[in-house]
């Protein structure tokens, strides 16, 4: 019996593999690999993409000695309050050792998605010259690189389909770098080059749309003119994403005609996003195209809510939409009244001294859109009733993200605490994973959160809560929690320590500007549970008062501290 086992084990591995071609989740392949020895094997030959959101919870060399067939690679590096300039730029997240790693590893990685990391020039040229199939780069968020290390993927990339930089520090060392590529290149389908900061050196930039036939997505940054514009729409009708450039130029009527002629040939366009510097009376030329989009980032545009609201009276099909607070909530109004389809909403702040927007343009959009998913909303007033209407009317929120552009505000109309509002957001939206609230709230919207938010992974909290009794709420009751970021807000070592058993489950926990001292993190890291780090980062050229710490921060790791630790943190 035990021979007729062994001789069928080949097959059953076969099958097995076959099974987990067709299993896309990270999570559910995670389980898998759990079953048995037999199954971990097989699910990782089999494992073609890997995604690591923390790039010190393993190391390259590990890593690369369980998956062997790898193609492609997400990998995230600092902590999302980085963004805020909350951790120095020197903390660490190197894409280099893992770049090694996988040059050597994975000749035949296509793929490579890097985020918040920090990127030399020696990684992109590694890239370029050990990968020789690579095909896809993408940099969000990341710096330490110039245009030397871009001119490498260009020259030497030669399948290369996507070029994404998305809001990276870019050094220009050696002006344009756009015409390193080949004039044989004509695989390019994404190239978004919306943050490059300078000159993209146009005659380049148009030779190489029009040699790549199959681009769709094409972003660009503010030096395209509207006039250059309307060449690249002429070269590339068949765009499905475009990032405009600047939207400033005045035009002549000749001008203004074949710019609108080039966008009404764009038929395959469904989003539109850039729009830097918009002039007065430029974004009817957009109209022709705007039936047919599903997505418009207007985030770095600031329209007031009548030129706005002629806009969006075009675009009905729309199901993302980004913009900012200027467009009031007469905007926010219009907009629900014409795209009844919105799955995602974000509203930014705008500068200057408008009026932004309220609970009254909430409102307006769950009324129109009960098929929102996701709301990030920065807004100048809001009370319960409006949050508790809101989470009524769109049970199928998957995120929701209030930020108050007052932290410390009250209720307006009851002067109470925002702590309902919050509380029916868990309590009437079941399928619930991110949330991000802020305001004046106490312990019971955390008791909230931890008894109906058991579907939540993401918890962010700043300028917020009670007293150590909400956090320890939260983290007994949200069994699914893998990030938690807090700042600004009253908790202290209680709190912290309150996860001592939970921290393990989880993928990290971030503090700064609370009340944690150092004995407090000496005596989580004692605990020693799992393999958790626990990090102290003090601010450059602050002193700790009072033993208080600036920031904490909590991550598992499989092979405990990392070794590039700079002088400002302190690994217990």
């Amino acid at each position: 019996m035990r021979g007729r086992e062994d001789s069928l084990a080949p097959f059953l591995d076969d099958l097995l593999e076959h099974v987990l071609k067709f299993i896309r989740s990270d999570k559910d392949r995670n389980n898998v690999s759990l079953v048995c020895k037999s199954w971990s094997k097989v699910e990782a030959e089999s494992r073609r993409h890997i995604f690591i959101g923390n790039c010190y919870s393993i190391s390259p060399e590990r890593l690369v000695n369980r998956f062997h067939n790898v193609t492609s690679v997400t990998l995230k590096g600092k902590p999302r309050f980085s963004d805020f300039d909350l951790l120095p730029s020197d903390w660490g997240a190197y894409a280099l050792p893992w770049v090694e790693a996988f040059c050597k590893a994975y000749p035949h990685l296509e793929e490579l998605k890097l985020k918040r990391m920090t990127v030399c020039d020696v990684s992109l040229q590694k890239i370029a010259t050990h990968l020789l199939h690579f095909k896809r780069l993408t940099l969000i968020t990341c710096d330490g690189f110039s245009s030397d290390g871009l001119a490498s993927i260009a020259r030497h990339c030669r399948f290369l389909e996507c070029l994404d930089l998305t809001e990276n520090k870019v050094e220009s060392l050696s002006g344009s770098w756009l015409d390193q590529f080949p004039e044989e290149c004509t695989s390019v389908m994404s190239l978004n080059l919306g943050n490059v900061n300078g000159e993209l050196g146009f005659e380049v930039l148009e030779g190489l749309v029009e040699r790549c036939t199959m681009l769709e997505s094409l972003k660009l940054n503010s030096s395209i003119s509207l006039i250059q514009l309307q060449g690249l729409l002429h070269k590339a009708p068949q765009l499905r994403e475009l990032g405009t450039g600047s939207f400033s130029q005045e035009l002549a009527a000749d001008d203004f005609l074949k710019l609108q002629s080039s966008f009404s040939t764009s038929r395959k366009l469904r989003s539109l996003s850039g729009f830097w510097e918009v002039g007065p009376g430029q974004l009817p030329v957009i109209y022709p195209v705007c039936k047919n989009l599903i997505c418009l980032d207007l985030s770095y545009t600031s329209i007031g809510d009548a030129e706005f609201m002629e806009l969006i009276t075009q675009c009905q099909n729309l199901e993302r939409l980004w913009i900012l607070d200027s467009v009031e909530d007469r905007g926010l109004r219009a907009a629900a009244s014409t795209c009844k389809g919105l799955k995602h909403i974000r509203v930014y702040p705008s500068e200057g001294d408008g009026q932004g927007v309220s609970e009254e343009g909430l409102l307006a959009i769950s009324e129109g859109c009960p098929n929102l998913t996701s709301i990030l909303y920065f807004c100048r007033r809001i009370t319960n009733d409006a949050v508790v209407t809101m989470a009524r009317r769109c049970p199928l929120l998957e995120t929701f993200r209030l930020a108050l552009i007052n932290p410390l505000m009250l209720d307006p109309t009851t002067n109470q605490p925002m702590d309902e509002g919050f509380g029916a957001i868990v309590r009437n939206c079941k399928c619930l994973r991110r949330l991000s609230l802020s305001g004046m709230l106490t312990d019971k919207v955390f008791e909230y959160i931890g008894y109906f938010g058991k579907e939540l992974q993401r918890l962010s909290i700043a300028f917020a809560g009670g007293s150590n009794i909400g956090m320890q709420c939260v983290l007994r009751g949200c069994t699914n929690l893998l990030k938690l970021e807090i700042r600004d807000s009253p908790y202290g070592d209680e709190a912290l320590l309150a996860g001592i058993d939970r921290y393990e489950s989880m993928r990290s926990l971030w503090m700064s500007g609370c009340h944690v001292t150092m004995q407090g993190c000496m005596s989580l890291a004692a605990a020693k549970r799992g393999r958790l780090v626990v990090e102290v980062i003090r601010k450059e050229g602050k002193e700790e008062s009072e033993d208080l710490v600036e920031s904490v921060y909590v991550y598992r790791s499989t092979v405990g501290c990392r070794s590039d630790i700079p002088p400002f943190v302190i690994a217990l």
